[in-house]
């Protein structure tokens, strides 16, 4: 067995989670068809359960022991018995350790710095520079354990003994700060020594204080809570015996070198002020105040439980440009999120402005304007004496450009740097194919998700930095298809539903740090999140947890809908945003999103065996359905558009009656050739809501030619027009590259779930979850030549690879050990080899396999 996970991470530190559940894959046997699990105090050890051997081919299973303690060590270990009923060894070692579970747990204090202290003033430390807080301490023998469990209100960073606790950074994760603190637990025993140490903690205000200015562009202002801090450090020695210290009176506070920080308009640092070593144990700080220990805030110390934000690539610019007037400006060759970190050796004193941004002007300076980026955003340094490195520490830009004013002229392109930041989701998955512009339309999907990978998924990494809740499930499987998102989904929906209010209402977006005004607070294919993430995660990762923790919630937001509704039909919300075409009207596109999150409603009911609810939001879906044709029966007419009541016959509401299933089945195939020869000609005029519904209604339908010739068009509309006309990350609007708007902005990229689907065939079999149960289907169409696609399952690595050669066609595939799948080949007029040895041939082009390696020619 082989990547044993506790809650789709390895071997966490500091979870809730009482009964976690425990996966693994196989390695080597290629079925499963019992397990026996053991888990221990110690490794090895089966003290707190044995689960015996159990007759199940389930390869996720609830811990069943009784509910660890606060801070208990779980080991667990796993073996199996394969098809042929023998049992393999065990497997290695995993564990799991709790985190602090009660809020009696912690003894620390929420501390800051005096002049960050006004309660209920949103204006809170504005003009003063970021504290840093210290705190001292002395162990008195060798250490066996040591936990840092910190949290922070804003943006911190903590350091111990000079050393930083961890390499996440922009901790802690959006939350909404009124009610729930996401705190972190760290390791930190390589960093304790015997006698004196130190813990150090830097404050940011982040998104949770906004204040408001003037001189900087800001999405928002508003508080919902100054900075703190809380941090407790637990200490086991070999003897025994424990200890702990934490945040408190103790403590001594003092101005940092960063001078501000703004969650939008930048941050600004004086490296002249740096303070030497005031981290680290014996610093001299005399000068420094005491903190102050406000009241604690009412709020919930809660763990995170998905991966953190890490530095995760390093792209170092790849030219040093010069603007006509002579400012520098750098490119680092794609468009990304993080950090510029400026390398540099200067004497003291001179002051550098940097301005981040995604397209030049035509005098080779940085655009940035309220619809592209925000603006203005820029950050400052101050540089001290010599060699200097630097960058934000407490916000985060999106960029391709860094315009620096006020660098000397002999600094070189060595003296920028991108730090791509994201949340440290692991990859998944890999698309190349023969054709190089569906390579590149591959790669700005994935870059612009890389983008806006953070603690939520936002939709642009500069002007907005909100999660913008559409985009999370419109396109799940984009992401999906390419990194592992198990619990990082799962911490999503925590957020989403701490928004919902008293009345079922699911904001547009989650944490509602702002209240926007109608369909931007209130549209069924924003709320409707909620609502299809379970029931996703269900359908992905074979996980009925999300189900389960938010069902109340779930049916809380579509009875929310249904009160709001009239007769079935449901009238407010945005329509399909940003369509060419505005004339499909709103209450179409609110039906369908209310529709579908009725379906999926009545599917959760029937999985988690709620009967009544099943047969209730079942017969209320059909009645929506009925609703919607009764309303609009010009939806599937080819007539022209209009702006309400019946003027729909839009492409957007052609796409729509096809997905809910209410065109007369004698006028699909019309309906079908309609939508597709506008799709193949380059006219598509759907928006963001519907384009994913446009895949997968003709890739469902097979008309993949349509979607191809689509896929390699470069006029506008399209993915090709952007690539053109230099992306490097998908953009807002289909013409954003010369239109303006975002230049790092995923919403269009429902195309990347059809390369995976559609041109590499990965795909589930009707009814399977989790991948158990493969459907292998790659479409070949137009002259592509070859396909090289995969991503990992809860079972493991899914592959499929194939390509024309010598007049033929070669299709290799790759299923992982305890899934099979049903594997048909594409017809193109070739006649199919015999299926090779151990497949079984359910047509002429049709096999079912089990795992392993397969290859199936046709035509040679």
């Amino acid at each position: 067995m082989s990547n044993l996970r506790t809650c789709d991470l390895t071997d966490p530190l500091g979870i809730e989670t009482t009964r976690p559940r425990l996966s693994w894959r196989l390695t080597g046997a290629l079925a499963q068809t019992g397990y026996h699990l053991q888990a221990g105090s110690a490794e090895g050890a089966a003290d707190l359960w044995d689960s015996g051997e159990v007759e199940s081919a389930e390869q996720r299973v609830t811990y069943g022991g009784a509910p660890p303690a606060s801070r208990a060590v779980v080991h667990w270990r796993v073996r199996i018995r394969d098809a042929g009923g023998a049992w393999s060894a065990w497997s290695r070692g995993a564990r799991f350790e709790m985190g602090l579970l009660d809020a009696g747990d912690w003894t620390a204090s929420w501390i800051t710095h005096p002049g960050w202290h006004a309660p209920g003033d949103p204006r809170a430390g504005e003009g003063l520079a970021l504290p840093l807080l210290a705190g001292e301490f002395t162990v008195t023998g060798p250490v066996a354990r040591a936990r840092l469990h910190v949290a922070g209100m804003g943006v911190y960073v903590a350091s111990v003994n000079g050393r930083p606790v961890t390499d996440a950074v922009l901790e802690p994760a959006y939350t909404d700060f009124t009610r729930r603190v996401a705190y972190a637990t760290h390791d930190v025993t390589a960093l304790l020594r015997e006698g004196a140490n130190a813990v150090g903690i830097t404050l940011g205000p982040g998104i949770a204080h906004v204040y408001p200015h003037q001189d900087r562009y800001m999405k928002f202002y508003g508080s919902k809570g100054a900075p703190k801090a809380i941090a407790q450090l637990e200490v086991t020695h070999t003897d025994g015996s424990s200890r702990t210290f934490g945040t408190g009176p103790g403590w001594l506070a003092t101005d940092g070198p960063t001078t501000r920080s703004h969650w939008f308009g930048g941050e600004d640092h004086d490296a002249r002020l740096t303070v030497d070593g005031w981290d680290a144990p014996g610093a001299d700080r005399s000068g420094w105040r005491p903190v102050t220990v406000p009241d604690a805030p009412a709020v919930a110390l809660r763990a995170r439980a998905c991966p953190p934000i890490r530095v995760t690539e390093t792209l170092p610019a790849v030219e040093k440009l010069v603007a006509k007037d002579g400012t520098a400006v750098f490119d680092v060759g794609t468009v990304v999120a993080g950090w510029a970190e400026l390398r540099l050796d200067l004497p003291a004193g001179r002051f550098l402005r940097l301005l981040p941004g995604d397209q030049l002007d035509d005098f080779g300076r940085v655009i940035q304007s309220k619809p592209t980026t925000g603006a203005p955003i820029f950050n400052t340094y101050v540089t001290k004496e010599g060699p200097q490195t630097w960058h934000p520490s407490f916000r985060y830009d999106g960029f391709r450009y860094v315009e620096v004013q006020g660098l000397p002229g002999h600094v070189g392109p060595e003296a920028v740097t991108a730090l791509v930041l994201r949340a440290d989701n692991t990859p998944a998955g890999v698309f190349e194919t023969s054709d190089p512009l569906v390579n590149d339309i591959h790669k700005i999907i994935d870059r612009a998700v890389r983008g806006n990978m953070y603690s939520v998924l936002t939709d642009c990494p500069h002007r907005e930095k909100l999660g913008w809740l559409e985009q999370t499930h419109l396109l799940f499987d984009v992401v999906a298809y390419n990194y592992d998102v198990a619990a990082y989904y799962r911490e999503l929906l925590v957020t989403m539903a701490e928004a919902q209010t008293p009345d079922g209402l699911v904001p547009d977006i989650a944490p509602e740090y702002v209240v926007f005004d109608g369909p931007f607070r209130d549209d069924p294919n924003w709320g409707g999140a909620l609502v299809r993430l379970p029931w996703q995660l269900y359908r992905w990762y074979g996980d009925t947890s999300a189900m389960e923790r938010h069902y109340d919630g779930m049916r809380r937001y579509v009875d929310y809908l249904t009160g709001r509704a009239e007769d079935g039909v449901l009238g407010h919300g945005l329509g399909d945003w940003l369509a060419p075409d505005p004339a499909t009207p709103v209450p179409l596109v609110s039906t369908w999103g209310y529709w579908r999150a009725t379906r999926t409603m009545a599917r959760v009911a029937g999985v988690l065996g709620r009967g009544d609810d099943a047969a209730r939001y079942g017969a209320l879906t059909e009645h929506i359905s009925a609703a919607f044709a009764g309303t609009f029966p010009r939806a599937f007419s080819g007539g022209s558009g209009g702006s309400g009541g019946s003027g729909e016959g839009t492409q957007a509401s052609e796409i729509l009656a096809l997905d809910m299933g209410v065109v007369p089945g004698d006028l699909v195939p019309h309906v079908l050739d309609r939508v597709s020869e506008a799709v193949r000609g380059g006219g598509i005029t759907v928006g963001e809501v519907v384009l994913p519904a446009l895949f997968r209604v003709l890739s469902r339908a097979g008309r993949h030619d349509a979607l191809w010739q689509f896929a390699v068009s470069t006029g506008n509309p399209s993915y090709g027009y952007q690539v053109r006309h230099g992306a490097t990350a998908l953009t807002e609007a289909w013409d954003g590259p010369t239109r303006g708007l975002s230049q790092n902005h995923y919403m269009l990229g429902a195309i990347d779930s059809w390369f995976y689907r559609g041109l590499g065939g990965i795909g589930q079999a009707p009814g399977s979850t989790g991948f158990r149960r493969l459907l292998i289907e790659p479409a070949a169409p137009g002259g592509l030549e070859a396909v090289r696609a995969g991503t990992t399952t809860p079972y493991g690595r899914v592959a499929v690879s194939w390509e024309r050669r010598d007049g033929g066609f070669a299709l290799d595939v790759e299923v992982p050990p305890g899934s099979s799948a049903e594997v048909r080949l594409p017809d193109l007029g070739l006649p199919p080899h015999a299926a090779p040895e151990g497949a079984v041939a359910l047509g002429e082009r049709a096999f079912d396999v089990p795992a392993g390696h397969w290859t199936f020619e046709a035509g040679r």
